[in-house]
């Protein structure tokens, strides 16, 4: 028996082409002899629909896409799962509907409500306790919701009320290494139990989330049996055996990772007592190649810059282009995600830009073929220093005058965008956010920012890791000492800590809550931590007026940190 799950691309709030991609999954399915098929949370309504799904109307236009859907599919001889939200005598829930035939033969509401990180579930659904089990060809299935499966209860509750298989409807997004906790989770509270699981997994960018697929199989044992590839959309099939296939299958299974090893091994009496019905279990199928942590982050971010600009409707994108290592990455990623006729590269030389970065940066745009043009801002720096010069005078020179420059730009760049219709994607990178060395309504200026979430070292590993499938990035871009280049001989490192040092102590304290002392017990200096500790504090004020950006660790600036700008509080 086969069963699937279709890894989809969903844009909120398009009932018609979510159900029409839904729709071709399930014919698919159907013409590969897939008697179940599994799609991924609120697959209907797209991921997250926050505050939309405040109003009647949309989840009337959920209901009338529904009915649609069961229609079109009455004809294929398949169980279809689909999520959708479901208003229900004044409560909302977070649900899956069993399609069968034209009608909706059984509906699971979700249980766990995840209300953490980017998450915000129980703003807007009622949890419920309710199982659901639905039988085909003699093999009970019983649905869970993403959540669900982090924790004990509702997987318990599906074993109780007889299922064989679990099918988990998924709208998990990544961060780095997400997929490992993924797995090793399902083998703790699932695969622990006797029940081989089945989870479809969301793919595709929805404003700063990056949805990863990744859609997988694990047997009764908690071996990973099949697994959909990454970032792209994907029918994952799964054959099923049951009686004595399914015992011979779970006999060859290699031991477990070690997740489930360490589980406890007894059952809760109430589950155990349950009959379980005739053995099912997964036939393991071949296995798509681990991903490099570079890949991968390098594969989220291009994904979340092609489906940010499409589903947006955005004709293409302008980089400012200054010769340094960030701009040069998000023009890479730019032109990975978009293709080169769509990407402007805008080079903004001021006196204090250096022969180099025009050298490489024509050389970068040659490269990858962009276009790529020189708008000079000597003349507009002048006319602003001449307005401000009675204003000014006897005062000596300081940032002042670089952040001109930088809002110079920025001006430009935002002209640009207003007459060509292009979206300005900015440069900053999460270190230079961290601690405010970026220049409101300047370098900040734009629509999009690709690497917001990315700590500075890791910005030189994806540069490095990008030029081996292709130098495009010339190599003095990325060996040079970075630099603003806004006043003579500037270097970052004069106004900030080594970046190893910085991300060090950003990542610790930013990232994993971690005290003052203890980033110190780890060999931090302590003047190093101080001084990083006190600009992430007052640049809170900057990181609120950032565009949003694409997220790729576990705690990103924006939804997932949520710091007040006026605080006493000190570490």
């Amino acid at each position: 028996m086969r069963i699937a799950a279709a890894q989809l691309n969903q844009i909120v709030g398009d009932f018609h082409g979510n159900t029409e991609r839904i729709i071709a999954a399930a014919r698919q399915a159907a013409a590969a002899g897939v008697r179940v098929l599994l799609t991924p949370e609120l697959s209907l309504a797209g991921y997250p629909p926050e505050d939309l799904l405040l109003r009647a109307s949309f989840h009337r236009g959920c209901e009338e896409a529904l009915q649609a859907l069961a229609e079109a599919t009455a004809g294929l001889d398949l169980h279809l799962v689909v999520g959708h939200p479901h208003l229900q005598e004044g409560r909302r829930y977070n649900a899956a509907s069993v399609l069968h035939r034209g009608a909706v033969v059984g509906r699971y509401h979700k249980h766990d409500l995840p209300n953490y990180d980017v998450f915000d579930e129980v703003r807007y659904f009622t949890p419920d306790n309710r199982p659901l089990v639905f039988e085909v060809d003699g093999v009970a299935f019983g649905v869970i919701i993403c959540e669900d499966f982090w924790f004990r209860y509702a997987p318990e509750c599906t074993r109780a009320a007889g299922a064989q298989v679990v099918l988990a409807l998924n709208a998990s997004p990544y961060h780095l290494n997400k997929q490992n906790a993924r797995l090793d989770t399902a083998r703790e509270n699932v695969s622990r139990l006797g029940l081989p699981m089945l989870a479809a997994n969301l793919v595709g960018g929805q404003d700063e989330l990056v949805f990863d697929g990744l859609s997988f199989a694990l047997d009764a044992s908690g071996r990973l049996a099949a697994q959909a590839p990454a970032f792209v959309e994907d029918l994952l099939i799964v054959e099923v055996a049951t009686g004595a296939q399914a015992a011979a299958a779970r006999t060859s299974a290699p031991t477990p990772a070690p997740a489930v090893a360490a589980a406890p091994a007894q059952v809760p009496a109430q589950v155990a007592a349950q009959p379980a019905g005739q053995a099912a279990d997964f036939i393991a199928a071949p296995l798509p190649p681990d991903m490099a942590v570079e890949e991968q982050v390098y594969s989220a971010l291009v994904l979340g810059v092609r489906d940010y600009l499409g589903k947006n409707g955005f004709p293409g994108a302008i980089i400012g282009l200054s010769g340094g290592i960030d701009s040069a990455l998000t023009l890479a990623i730019a032109v990975d995600a978009l293709g080169a006729d769509k990407v402007r590269a805008v080079m903004m030389p001021s006196p204090y830009t250096a022969d180099i970065s025009w050298i490489d940066s024509r050389d970068m745009a040659a490269r990858l073929g962009v276009r790529y043009d020189e708008l000079s801002i000597a003349n507009c720096f002048d006319a602003f220093l001449g307005t401000l010069a009675d204003e000014f005078r006897g005062l000596a020179p300081d940032t002042t005058e670089e952040n001109i420059q930088a809002r110079i730009r920025g001006t430009l760049l935002m002209a640009l965008s207003n007459k060509y219709g292009s979206i300005v994607l900015t440069t900053g990178n999460k270190s230079e956010m961290a601690v405010g060395y970026c220049t409101l309504y300047g370098d900040m200026a734009g629509g999009f920012a690709v690497i917001k979430d990315i700590a500075k070292t890791m910005v030189y590993r994806l540069s490095r890791w990008r030029n081996t499938r292709g130098e495009v990035i010339p190599e003095r871009i990325i060996t040079r000492p970075p630099s603003a280049e806004l006043r003579p001989d500037q270097l970052d490192q004069d106004s900030l800590p080594p970046y190893e040092v910085l991300d060090g102590i950003m990542q610790m304290y930013m990232e994993d809550d971690r005290s003052v002392e203890e980033i110190a017990a780890a060999g931090y200096p302590r003047e190093a931590i101080n001084r990083v500790v006190r600009l992430i504090r007052v640049s809170e004020y900057k990181r609120r007026q950032a565009p949003v950006g694409i997220r790729v660790t576990h705690r990103a600036f924006g939804r997932d940190w949520r710091y007040p700008i006026t605080s006493r509080f000190r570490d």
